[in-house]
């Protein structure tokens, strides 16, 4: 699915599941929580944190898409473009780095 796709379907089940989106403060600490979330996991998973129990049935993928969902309804509720948004971005970012990764000898 594209970012449009994707941004069409949050709001369509906002709208049908959710009643309506929560504040953006509310959205931005589920965020924040959900980040955490998926540092939790990677602190276990790639680190060197132990699983507790209650980590076991966590999965990567679900977390990064719960993050990924909240940032949408932030976008939605904000009127952001995400597909416009991440192209700018890109330029962004390729403008500014260009040659700066492929010169950093701690990379190669």
């Amino acid at each position: 699915m594209t970012l449009a796709e994707a941004q069409q379907i949050v709001d369509t089940w906002i709208k049908e599941n959710g009643v309506r989106y929560f504040n953006e403060l509310t959205n931005m600490a589920i965020l924040t929580e959900e980040v955490g979330e998926v540092a939790r996991i990677i602190a276990r998973q790639y680190g060197e944190q132990s699983f507790k129990a209650s980590d076991k049935d966590k999965q990567l993928a679900d977390e990064l898409a719960d993050v990924l969902f909240v940032l949408i309804c932030l976008a939605n509720q904000t009127g952001i473009d995400l597909t416009e948004a991440m192209q700018k971005n890109l330029d962004k970012k390729t403008k500014r780095d260009k040659d700066r990764h492929k010169n950093n000898e701690k990379l190669h």
